[in-house]
């Protein structure tokens, strides 16, 4: 991995900014050369960087020229010049790693420095936010730096035409939102022709809100689905059947993992519904599907939390930023199972198409880098995933902010009580204050306590996203109260109003821990940017969510010693050590769980590769004819092979199969010999009809009809065997958790049956092409016949 400096993984942070204040100091006396220079000497600049790597120059040597061009066009530009911490952070993302910048710290303008010198190298940037707000955003006013020094600048976001995507992905530098770009991906692998795909091979990603991106949001993955018809009695009486089970009686339900199952009891009563023998068997899997999501939806899903009801629809809630996923649906016949449990309209299930996790997405990039406010607690998991590593970036002023002890209640309503009556006693001498909250239902519930003392206040939650930027921007002026969900108008600065840092900055309350500390130290920093003064402060109770979840049986035991006061508030010092822990525990279920689901993907993810590259070759129509010649070889060869295992005795081979398989594709039927007990003669004994057969299919080489149908043919076999395969996937990952009687990983179980699935699905494949391609080259050739007689 290309490094500015040769450094060992034990270094300490501040060695290692040594080295990086050396190469500020170098940009900094190059300041007087550049800010001398006429803007058309300053923007010439650009071709001389591209002509000295052209020459052959190394990235590292034009890097102090090249910062100190970005800043100098800056300054002419925004009317903005770049701190040294920031051409810090600069110089982290363009060795490919992660920099750590408080919020405030400006890190819009530092992706100026690393986009520039990696469009150098021509070969695309991709700047990636968390939504199109940003992207717009940051196109309009950093590209204006970019546009000046005669870069060309795109902009991908949801919605806009191929040709327009094209444009935007052939830029220098492209912004937009990451699963957008993710989206393009698939879509450019299910393309018809070379000239609809719209992305060129990836290069250089810089990911703003890092961790949002490849941590909070790598549990969903990118799914492009078709629509079918769902079973719309199946899911009600399922629904019906979900509502009446009995935790740990009908189904078992893990609080951490959200793993779900039914139990035998469970089963028993399915069979009985549905008048069947054994629910397991093979023709009732999809029974088992529909019931174990009705389940699910009513376990795993909660009202208001993780999605709202609104017009007859449901709505999925993005857990970590409380906004409604727009046009988002849950796969699998679990989106209709949650319709079906609130008896709103039931819409036409989802079947995958195409998918990829985001983690093996962006495992694309030849070289990744990221900007964040808070990633060290999650370095370890990034440097394993990504092979990035999280540098902590001084802050360009002292950071001024108070974050006081958390303050724990026993029950939830004295813990909101208390809430309600700090905010009025902050609110009286003009405060600000920001309320952040971990779900809508949450917001609501602070929300009413705040009426209850007649303060107003703005309520922002996933039902009022339009004003979320405005809002949130807004929350740092006098005597205001926002209430908002911890992740709402992330990337979105809180400027203080006249007046404010005299009453104490931004005051900031957290009424939950999050499951993340990054996500708690997120809303701590929306208080105290650059210098500001502020304060934060938690107030939790041991009714909170993520005790019930994670810390059942501590909280049990920590009651028998508790200490509380006359406003029920805790007073043992060992609370603090139980949120720890208890946070700890949660982040480390997280990351197994990301964990888990990569390496599901990673079995999928090979045999992505495989079928996207055989759909490329197609496309480009390279060599079609040797590909379908070497595709009925090896039809021919496994239709031998697996109908004669050579473990397995002669007379239980099944060499009337393999004669009809064999058949279907020779233009000379063939008779196998049933006492040759070599399969490599049997295959010899072939050879004069094999031969005919690639003789007939080369003899096509120059018609152009036949040219013209192989690709479209190879296509809809291609496509429609992928689709089907990632169906039989999904339902043998479901079916992996109930065989643990086995005393097998299950992870195993599914890597070896994932296998030869896609083995014989891609057989298939195979065969159906050849079979396909030898009818229509027959009834070609029956027409040339019969027009010559």
């Amino acid at each position: 991995m290309f490094s500015i400096f040769n450094r060992n993984k034990e270094q300490t942070s501040t060695r290692e900014l040594k080295k990086y204040y050396k190469i500020v100091d170098q940009i900094n006396q190059l300041e007087a050369t550049y800010s001398h220079m006429t803007d058309e000497e300053l923007q010439g600049m650009t071709l001389t960087f591209k002509e000295r790597l052209e020459n052959g120059e190394e990235i590292i040597a034009i890097i102090p020229d090249a910062f100190a061009v970005v800043r100098e066009a800056s300054k002419r530009v925004l009317n903005k010049r770049h701190y040294d911490v920031q051409i810090i952070g600069g110089l982290v993302l363009t060795e490919g790693n992660i920099a750590e910048m408080p919020t405030g710290e400006g890190k819009t303008l530092v992706a100026s420095l690393p986009s520039y010198v990696r469009a150098l190298e021509g070969k695309g940037v991709h700047v990636i936010t968390v939504n199109d707000y940003l992207a717009k955003r940051d196109f309009e006013e950093i590209g204006q730096i970019h546009r000046f020094l005669g870069l060309t600048v795109g902009l991908n976001v949801p919605m806009m035409e191929p040709a327009d995507k094209k444009e935007a992905y052939n830029a220098d530098i492209t912004y937009g939102v990451g699963t957008e770009f993710g989206f393009d991906y698939l879509r450019d692998n299910m393309a018809h022709s070379i000239a609809d795909k719209v992305q060129r091979p990836y290069a250089f990603a810089i990911i703003d809100e890092v961790d949002s991106v490849l941590i909070d949001e790598a549990k969903t993955p990118l799914i492009i689905a078709g629509k079918m018809s769902a079973n719309e009695e199946l899911h009600r009486i399922a629904a019906m059947l979900a509502k009446r089970f009995k935790l740990d009686e009908d189904y078992d339900f893990d609080d951490e993992t959200k793993a779900t199952s039914l139990t035998e009891q469970g089963i028993e009563k399915v069979e009985a519904a549905f008048g069947v023998d054994n629910l397991y068997d093979l023709e009732h899997q999809t029974l088992y599907h529909y019931v174990i999501q009705a389940v699910r939806a009513h376990v795993m899903f909660e009202r208001d939390v993780d999605y709202i009801v609104r017009d007859d629809k449901i709505e999925l809630v993005d857990m970590f930023t409380g906004r409604i996923m727009e046009g988002r649906s849950l796969s699998d016949g679990l989106h209709q199972a949650i319709e079906a449990k609130e008896e709103v309209t039931i819409t036409e299930e989802n079947k995958a198409q195409a998918q990829i996790t985001i983690q093996n997405y962006f495992r694309m990039y030849p070289k990744l880098s990221g900007m964040t406010g808070t990633a060290k607690t999650q370095e370890k998991e990034i440097l394993e995933v990504y092979n990035m590593r999280v540098i902590q970036i001084p802050t360009n002023r002292p950071r001024q902010r108070i974050d006081q002890k958390d303050i724990v209640f026993e029950t939830s309503e004295d813990k909101y009580e208390f809430v309600a009556k700090e905010a009025l006693r902050r609110h009286e001498k003009g405060q600000p204050i920001l309320i952040g909250t971990t779900s809508i239902l949450q917001s609501e519930t602070v929300s009413k306590y705040l009426k209850k003392y007649g303060l107003k206040h703005q309520l922002l939650n996933a039902k009022t996203v339009e004003q979320e930027v405005e809002l949130i921007s807004e929350a740092g002026q006098k005597s205001r109260i926002t209430v908002a969900t911890n992740m709402a108008g992330r990337g979105t600065d809180i400027v203080l109003g006249e007046g404010v840092d005299k009453l104490g900055g931004l005051y900031v309350i957290g009424t939950e821990k999050h499951e993340s500390r990054r996500v708690d130290n997120q809303l701590r920093g929306r208080s105290g940017r650059q210098g500001d003064p502020g304060e934060s402060q938690f107030i939790l109770s041991i009714e909170d969510d993520m005790f019930k979840r994670f810390a059942k049986d501590d909280v049990e035991k920590f009651k028998k010693k508790m200490i509380v006061n006359d406003i029920k508030r805790i007073e043992n010092k060992e609370i603090n050590e139980l949120i720890d822990r208890t946070q700890r525990i949660v982040e480390g279920a997280h990351f197994s769980m990301r964990e888990y689901n990569l390496k599901l993907d990673d079995v999928i993810n090979d045999q992505r590769r495989i079928v996207y590259d055989l759909r490329d070759k197609v496309l480009a129509r390279e060599n079609l004819l040797e590909q379908i010649t070497r595709m009925m070889y090896e039809t021919v060869d496994f239709a031998v092979r697996d109908n004669a295992p050579e473990e397995v005795d002669i007379s239980e081979w099944d060499f009337d199969k393999m004669e009809r398989t064999v058949n279907s594709l020779l233009l000379t039927p063939a008779t196998i010999d049933r006492t040759e007990s070599k399969v490599t003669k049997i295959l010899d004994s072939l050879n004069t009809n094999v031969f005919e057969l690639r003789d007939f299919i080369e003899s096509f080489k120059e018609n152009e009809q036949v040219m013209q149908i192989i690709p479209q043919v190879m296509l809809s076999f291609i496509d429609s065997m992928w689709v089907k395969h990632l169906e039989q996937m999904a339902h043998l990952k479901e079916g992996i958790g109930l065989r643990h009687y086995q005393q097998e990983d299950p992870m195993r179980i599914y890597q070896r049956e994932g296998l030869e699935l896609f083995g014989k699905n891609y057989q298939e494949l195979r065969r159906g092409i050849v079979e396909e391609l030898v009818i229509f080259m027959k009834s070609i050739t029956a027409v040339h016949e019969q027009e010559e007689q």
